[in-house]
C-alpha cells in the first residue's frame, strides 16, 4: 500500500527539520559503536570490580567473548504495574546463561505512581521524574560493561525516561520488557460514577474506598487506557517490544515466555553477532511517526504529546505540535477503551488488539512498513501474535477481523475519521485538546472565565455552589516552571458533574490532565505558561473565552490582553516539602511544554 501523502509529508518535514541534529547524533553513535565491545576498554581492575559478585558468571564476563546484558529496572512493589519486575532479573540471568552469555542489573531507576500522588504535593515531582529516570539509567550504563540493554518499565514517566536513556546510549541494542495489565476489576465507568457521587456527597468515603480497591486490585498496569498503557502501545508501534508483548497479564506462562524471549533477542542483536540492531537505528523519524499514528488510532494519553518530543530530541529528532495535529487529522480512531469507551485494555486485547490495528493501519498506508525493529526489518512483524504451545513460544498471524466492533473497528469504518488530538492556537497561547471522548456538541465552548491558581480552589468553589452557569475554568500557574506541571486529574469528577447538570464547561490550563482525561473539553499544556508571562497570566474573571476544537483555536474574545500587566502568583510555597527542594534546578531550567518540558536534553 502506498504511504498516505500526509504521513509522508510530515515524515519528510521532520527529517528536514532535524537534519543537522540527527546527523550529529548518528555520528556520535557510529563513533561509539566503532570502538567495539564496551568491556574491551576497561582495565583489569575496572573489570574485577564489575564482576566481583557474579559467581559462576565471572569467567564468561572476564573472557568478554559473549554478550553481557545490562538490565535497567524500575522495579518497586508500590506500583502494581512494576511489582512483577521483582523476579525478572533472575529469569533474564538464567536465560542468558543458557545462551552462554551473561546479564547484570546495571541500575535501578525511580518509579513513582501518579495514582498515589494525584492531587497531592508529590505530583509536582512527577513530570521531572522522567528526566531523573533518564539520568539514573545513564549512571547505570556508564559503567561501560554492556553489549545490549533490557529496560524494565511501564508507567507514565518511566518509559519516556527510559527511551531517552536508550537513545543516549543508542549504540547499544535496547529491548523493552513489559509486565502486562492486571486482570479486569469492576468496570471503569462504575468506578467513575462512584467518584462523581462522592464529589457531590452522595457516596461515603467507605463506598469510595471499596470501589477504588475493587478497580485497582492486583499486580499489573491499571486497566484503563491512560499513559501507562499508551506507553506499551507506543513501544510496539516503535518496534522496541517483541510483537504482542504489551497486554499479556502478569503471572502467566506466556508472560514469562515473552520475558525470556526478550532476553534471548537482546543477545542476538548485539554488535558481537551478525544482526546488530542498535537503538539509534530503531529510533528514527519513521518510528516516531508510527508512534504518533498509534497514539491517535487508539485515542491514547495526551501526556505522550509532552513525552514524545523529549524522547525524539534525545535521538536528534525535532517534533512539533503541528506534526501531532496533522497526523491526527488523517488517522482514524479505531479503538474505544476507557475513558473513551467502556472497555478496558484486556477487552481491547481480546478483540484483536495491537496486531489487528497495526495490520489495518499498514494496509491503509498510515504506517511506515520499512522501520527497523527489535524483531526484524519491517513493522509487519507486529501483525503477528505470540502463542505458547508444546514446542514453546511461536508466532502466528494476528486476527484480520475485530472480535468486537464496539471496542475495535477497521480503519475503513472507524469510530471517528480523525485521531482526536487537536492543536490549539490563539491569543491565549498554544496547547492541545483530546476530543476522542468529548461529545461533538461540546467541541466548541464559549463562556466567561473563572480564574484559579490551583485545583483546590476550584474544588472549594464547587463545594460552595459557585458554578451555576456556563464557565471556562482557567487554572493557571500550573506549568513546569511554576510547580512541575502536575496533573489536574482531581478536577475530572467536578467538571463532569457540572457538565452532567447541563452546564457548558471547559478547562483551560498550562498544567496537565491525566492520561485518563475524558468527556469534559480541556485545553491543556497551554504555552507559554503563566509563570513565563504567558497570555493566561493576563486573563481576568469574566473575560469571554472561546475554545474551538473544530477550528483548533483558543481565544479570549473581545479582549486586548497586551494592554494588561500579567498577574503574579505567590509560588514560594512550591519550592519546599516532599522533596521539592531538590528540584529547584529543574523548575529554573525546564523547557516549554510545547517542546517536551525537558531539562536534560
Amino acid at each position: 500500500m502506498t504511504l498516505n501523502p500526509t504521513i509522508a509529508d510530515v515524515t519528510e518535514r521532520i527529517r528536514r527539520r532535524s537534519a543537522a541534529s540527527r546527523s550529529n547524533y548518528l555520528a556520535r553513535m557510529a563513533a561509539a559503536a566503532e570502538s567495539g565491545p564496551r568491556r574491551a576498554h576497561l582495565t583489569c581492575g575496572n573489570q574485577a570490580h564489575a564482576y566481583a559478585a557474579m559467581g559462576a558468571d565471572k569467567t564468561a564476563l572476564a573472557a568478554g567473548r559473549t554478550p553481557n546484558i545490562g538490565i535497567i529496572t524500575a522495579y518497586n512493589d508500590m506500583l502494581s504495574a512494576h511489582q512483577p519486575y521483582e523476579t525478572y532479573p533472575a529469569l533474564i540471568r538464567e536465560a542468558a546463561r543458557k545462551a552462554g552469555a551473561t546479564a547484570q542489573v546495571a541500575g535501578g531507576v525511580p518509579a513513582m505512581c501518579d495514582g498515589v500522588t494525584q492531587g497531592q504535593t508529590g505530583m509536582e515531582l512527577s513530570l521531572f521524574s522522567r528526566d531523573v529516570i533518564a539520568l539514573a539509567a545513564g549512571v547505570g550504563l556508564s559503567h561501560n560493561t554492556f553489549d545490549a540493554t533490557l529496560y524494565l518499565g511501564v508507567c507514565d514517566k518511566i518509559v519516556p525516561g527510559l527511551v531517552m536513556a536508550a537513545a543516549t546510549f543508542g549504540y547499544l541494542p535496547a529491548v523493552f520488557l513489559p509486565a502486562g495489565p492486571m486482570t479486569s476489576g469492576i468496570p471503569n465507568d462504575e468506578k467513575a460514577k462512584v467518584r462523581q457521587k462522592f464529589a457531590v456527597g452522595e457516596a461515603t468515603r467507605d463506598e469510595l474506598m471499596a470501589s477504588e480497591m475493587a478497580s485497582y486490585h492486583g499486580p499489573g498496569t491499571c486497566t484503563f487506557y491512560g499513559t501507562a498503557n499508551s506507553n506499551q502501545m507506543l513501544m510496539e508501534f516503535m518496534g522496541l517490544h517483541l510483537p504482542g508483548a504489551s497486554f499479556v497479564n502478569p503471572g502467566t506462562p506466556l508472560r514469562e515466555a515473552l520475558t525470556i524471549a526478550g532476553a534471548e533477542r537482546a543477545l542476538e542483536i548485539t554488535a558481537l553477532g551478525n544482526d546488530y540492531r542498535p537503538a539509534s537505528a530503531i529510533l528514527d523519524e519513521r518510528s516516531f511517526v508510527n508512534g504518533i499514528v498509534g497514539l491517535m488510532a487508539t485515542g491514547g494519553s495526551t501526556n505522550l504529546v509532552l513525552h514524545l518530543p523529549a524522547m525524539a530530541r534525545a535521538a536528534g529528532i525535532a517534533l512539533t505540535l503541528e506534526d501531532f495535529a496533522d497526523i491526527s487529522h488523517v488517522t482514524p480512531l479505531m479503538a474505544k477503551v476507557y475513558p473513551n469507551g467502556l472497555a478496558d485494555v484486556n477487552h481491547f486485547h481480546a478483540a484483536g488488539g495491537l496486531a489487528y490495528m497495526i495490520g489495518e493501519l499498514l494496509a491503509d498506508g498510515l504506517l511506515h512498513d520499512d522501520t527497523v525493529t527489535v524483531a526484524g526489518d519491517g513493522l509487519a512483524h507486529y501483525t503477528r501474535e505470540p502463542k505458547l504451545g508444546l514446542t514453546g513460544l511461536t508466532y502466528v498471524d494476528g486476527p484480520r477481523q475485530s472480535a468486537n466492533d464496539r471496542i475495535l473497528r477497521p480503519a475503513s469504518d472507524p469510530f471517528s475519521p480523525t485521531g482526536g488530538v487537536v492543536q490549539l492556537d490563539g491569543n491565549l497561547g498554544h496547547g492541545v485538546i483530546k476530543v476522542s471522548a468529548v461529545a461533538a456538541d461540546r467541541h466548541v465552548i464559549e463562556a466567561p472565565a473563572r480564574i484559579f491558581h490551583d485545583q483546590d480552589a476550584v474544588k472549594s468553589a464547587f463545594q460552595k455552589g459557585e458554578f451555576a452557569s456556563d464557565t471556562v475554568v482557567v487554572v493557571r500557574f500550573q506549568g513546569p516552571k511554576s510547580n512541575g506541571m502536575p496533573e489536574l486529574h482531581g478536577l475530572t469528577p467536578i467538571l463532569s458533574v457540572l457538565q452532567d447538570r447541563g452546564l457548558r464547561v471547559a478547562l483551560v490550563t498550562d498544567g496537565r490532565m491525566s492520561g485518563a482525561s475524558g468527556k469534559v473539553p480541556a485545553a491543556i499544556h497551554v504555552s507559554p505558561e503563566a509563570a513565563d508571562g504567558g497570555p493566561l497570566a493576563r486573563l481576568r474573571d469574566g473575560d469571554m473565552v472561546r475554545l474551538d476544537a473544530d477550528k483548533g483555536t483558543l481565544e479570549a474574545v473581545g479582549v486586548d490582553l497586551s494592554a494588561r500587566a500579567p498577574a503574579e502568583a505567590d509560588l514560594t510555597g512550591n519550592g519546599t516539602g516532599v522533596g521539592r527542594e531538590l528540584f529547584d534546578v529543574f523548575r529554573k531550567n525546564v523547557g516549554l511544554a510545547s517542546t517536551g518540558a525537558a531539562v536534560v536534553v
